[in-house]
């Protein structure tokens, strides 16, 4: 088996991991409400920090959820743009933010990489146990905003590669791009090396799947990308998604990471919102982003109305 290239040198902006404390002004990391046990609670009137990844599809979900709260009578404080999980994950645990939309898949990796599971079902039952004290997770969504590896429809023409397993039988560099954290990710370079006998060097974007990752793909600076499954541009016909016949790349479904002190009282609030989003609606929420330029706050608004949701 071929063994993992080193890394490239870093391109664009893959440092943008912001520091918590850049996130806002004033005093949003206040110690929250505690009852008399010293556990923290909440109820309407209570402030509950709602926080998000550097990533714009990611920031809508914690609108909504943030509008939501406001909605059930919560204070709300948003704490958007955090950064990627090894950062907001510190501050959840920290007790810093309370609420963050995560993905199954990802999340459960994060905590126990060695894991077997690649289900919706499956992930979604075991996270409960691989999660650290303090920290659960409410009804998770049927829509997914998975990672995938994507090509150039001309190279997956020329190549005759629609699948991750044709990759071995390639005789080019294989240039894989994405965020850092990718590429200790398990479905990363030692990944597709272990799964698919496929060797690759990497070169960190840190965009998150967006327009520098895009371009890198378009202009063979990369050979694929890692872009979001719910990104509207996947639809253009630009790119080709990598089929993964052996499900290196577990479900990622939308599930809402809280506090688990507030768990039980947030859950009234959430189950109704994940119970209704789904994959179709993610890709719509991104393209009103990306191609109408809407602010997230408008977009999460709109779509609370439409659901039924808004008000509640």
């Amino acid at each position: 088996m071929s063994s993992v290239r080193r890394p490239l040198t870093v391109l664009g902006a893959s440092g943008a991991l912001a520091l918590l404390a850049a996130c806002g002004s004033g005093d949003p990391l206040a110690e929250p409400a505690t009852d008399d046990g010293g556990a923290t609670s909440a109820g309407a009137g209570e402030m509950v920090v709602v926080g998000s990844q550097a990533y714009y599809s990611n920031e809508i979900v914690a609108e909504i959820y943030a509008q939501a709260l406001e909605d059930a009578g919560y204070d709300v404080e948003r704490q958007f743009q955090i950064g990627q999980r090894d950062v907001y994950l510190q501050a959840m645990e920290g007790g810093e933010v309370h609420v963050l939309p995560e993905y199954t898949g990802n999340l459960l990796q994060f905590y126990d990489a060695e894991t077997e599971v690649r289900s919706s079902e499956d992930v979604a039952g075991a996270l409960p146990d691989a999660l650290p004290e303090g920290l659960e997770v409410l009804a998770y969504s049927e829509a997914q905003d998975a990672d995938s590896y994507n090509v150039t429809a001309e190279f997956a023409e020329t190549n005759g590669i629609t699948s991750l397993a044709d990759l071995a039988d390639y005789d080019g560099e294989i240039i894989v791009g994405g965020n850092a954290e990718l590429e200790s990710r398990p479905y990363g370079p030692q990944g597709l090396a272990d799964i698919y006998g496929v060797e690759v060097d990497f070169l960190a974007i840190g965009d998150s799947g967006g327009p520098l990752t895009k371009d890198a793909i378009r202009d063979g600076t990369i050979t694929m990308g890692d872009i979001y499954t719910a990104d509207p541009d996947l639809a253009s016909g630009d790119f080709v998604t990598l089929e993964d016949p052996e499900s290196m790349i577990l479900a990622q479904n939308v599930v809402p990471l809280v506090d688990a002190a507030l768990a039980d009282d947030l859950a009234g609030v959430l189950d109704p919102v994940s119970e209704a989003l789904t994959t179709e609606d993610l890709i719509e929420l991104n393209a009103r982003s990306q191609g109408e330029q809407l602010d997230s706050a408008t977009i999460a608004t709109d779509w609370l109305t439409e659901n039924g949701l808004a008000g509640s």
